[in-house]
């Protein structure tokens, strides 16, 4: 059975705002092509690609107007095809963004499928409303925009759309769906592309009838259709065809706990090899990043423990801090003003734990969030109906909903990447799709790579280690002072090689004593955050976030 995935570190780019190569204000192909020795050079051998797929962006690449192509925006399939085959000259593999829940509402089959008698009516869920067709099929709401249901005022009904209203969901109950999925990831397997990450994939399966939800404010519905009935049937037939190919899949799976997600992949019957989860990202929100409190440490570690200890020996990790979905991780569970030493220990923290580490666009730089004046200058469509929900249904003050806004939107993670310290930092020669960061004359890639301590360099020497050792990449893993909220401390054991990962949440000095069994004399520090590691007995005084690695030989 494969398992090269294991061995690799992931380099995530959302292509709209990783470089601009044709001089538009748009990310584009001839931007990550000019950039793919970066990306070797960082040390990962993959690529995921956010979606780059036709769209008419109402969700930015996730609503697809055509499985089968490039966005103009980015390219055309023969740019494509010169990116995946000067990746696969690098030994860099690639994988691509499969969003199946839904389509664009431009899409073609949903076009034809506002035809009652169209064969791709059944493409989706289209319903009759209540009381004369007045009120919804059901009192579902979507993740994204008020109601789950939107009408059609020339057919009469009612379509659902779990996710944005240019987001109809599919339904995958119709056999002649599955097919179109099939054939969708024949046609990039069959490119050469090395496999997908599967957007929302355990939303797939809707509960027949589609009854009335559990009425919550946000997410009404959500228990008739995460997990739903037929989800793993359907995710067999698809694995029925990803065998077919040397591939890879990653699943995508809000409110995922470690116990469900072994019901997918379990090494004995796996149904995708791998799978995104959140919980780890819930330490200072409560279910979704706009609802927030202080960051707490022990919730994070028990999230990341759980999923290290319940799987191990059964299934896989997938680590993570940063994607398209998140804000900036210094800018939450590390700290601005000590951000090389903060983005340094958060990096060890993570990446050395078992499991295919994710590294997403501009994270291995430090970037941080941004601050926008207003609401309106943002794009990102989940925050402004998240601001919109707390503001006028939960009646929050303006100044809560709008802090909350900035600490939270998903446009913190898309700002152009700093390439240099030139106009616009060196994403574009023109003016971007969307304003970078202030910060760009202090932090960018250039400036990174001069530096031989800074946070790029760090990374590079970080996924060097984690690649070329395999008590990195197989060992099992044990956490200590689980009740401590200021440290994150665990070991990593595999054929004799040991590892201790320490790790300090704190901006003040905190003393450390190793735990039992672990001589820091006879160990080498390694990946340190601070120059000359000193030790005092076998403990030392760790200044704020300092990370410190000791390997035993």
């Amino acid at each position: 059975m494969k398992d090269w995935y294991k061995n690799l570190v992931v380099y995530q780019i959302w292509p709209r705002s990783f470089c601009d190569g044709n001089g538009d204000g748009i990310g584009d192909l001839e931007g990550v092509l000019s950039k793919l020795d970066y990306i070797k050079d960082l040390g990962c051998n993959c690529i995921w690609f956010s979606p780059l797929y036709p769209s008419p962006n109402a969700d930015y690449g996730y609503d697809i107007a055509d499985y089968k192509s490039i966005n103009p925006e980015y390219g055309d399939l023969e740019l494509f095809k010169k990116v995946l085959n000067e990746a696969h000259k690098r030994d860099i593999k690639v994988i691509m963004d499969l969003v199946v829940n839904h389509t664009s509402d431009e899409h073609k089959w949903f076009v034809e499928s506002k035809n009652p008698s169209s064969p791709y009516h059944d493409y989706y869920f289209w319903r009759d409303g209540k009381q004369g067709g007045k009120k919804p099929p059901n009192n579902w709401l979507s993740c994204f925009e008020g109601g789950a249901w939107e009408k059609d005022d020339k057919n009469g009904k009612y379509y659902l759309h779990v996710f944005a209203k240019k987001q109809p969901d599919l339904n995958h109950d119709n056999p002649r769906v599955r097919e179109e999925v099939k054939d969708i990831m024949r046609f990039w397997l069959d490119m050469g592309v090395d496999g997908f990450r599967e957007d929302v994939i355990t939303f797939i399966s809707k509960k027949k009838g589609l009854p009335n939800g559990f009425p919550i404010p946000s997410a009404c519905g959500i228990e008739h259709y995460m997990d739903g009935p037929h989800i793993h049937e359907y995710l067999k037939e698809y694995r029925d065809v990803t065998d077919e190919y040397d591939c890879f899949t990653l699943g995508e799976a809000p409110m995922m706990t470690p116990t469900k997600a072994l019901k997918y992949i379990d090494e004995s019957n796996k149904e995708l090899d791998l799978m995104f989860h959140f919980q780890h990202m819930e330490a200072d929100c409560i279910l979704v990043d706009y609802i927030q409190r202080k960051f707490n440490l022990k919730k994070m570690k028990k999230a990341f423990s759980s999923w290290q200890e319940k799987i191990n020996g059964r299934a896989w990790n997938t680590l993570y801090l940063e994607n398209h979905d998140h804000p900036r991780i210094i800018s939450r569970y590390g700290s601005e003003k000590y951000r090389e030493e903060s983005g340094k220990m958060l990096a060890n923290m993570y990446m050395l734990q078992q499991g295919t580490p994710f590294v997403y666009q501009g994270q291995e730089l430090g970037m941080l969030n941004t601050r926008l004046d207003s609401i309106d200058e943002y794009a990102d469509c989940f925050v402004k109906n998240n601001y919109n929900v707390a503001r006028n249904k939960v009646h929050l003050s303006e100044k809560k909903c709008w802090e909350w806004a900035v600490k939270s939107t998903r446009d913190n993670a898309r700002t152009p990447v700093q390439w240099s310290d030139a106009e616009n930092a060196g994403f574009t020669t023109s003016t971007p799709w969307f304003p970078v960061n202030k910060n760009y004359h202090e932090i960018n890639a250039e400036k990174e790579q001069a530096n031989p301590d800074s946070i790029l360099n760090h990374y590079k020497k970080l996924i060097k280690f984690k690649k070329e050792n395999e008590v990195a990449i197989y060992g099992d893993y044990k956490e200590h002072f689980k009740s401590s909220s200021v440290l994150y401390v665990y070991e990593r054991n595999y054929k004799g090689k040991r590892l201790l990962v320490i790790n300090s949440f704190s901006e003040k000095n905190v003393p450390f004593e190793a735990p039992k069994d672990f001589d820091l004399e006879q160990a080498t520090p390694i990946l340190c955050n601070y120059k000359n590691p000193t030790l005092q007995g076998n403990g030392f005084m760790l200044r704020p976030y300092e990370t410190r690695v000791y390997y035993f030989e």
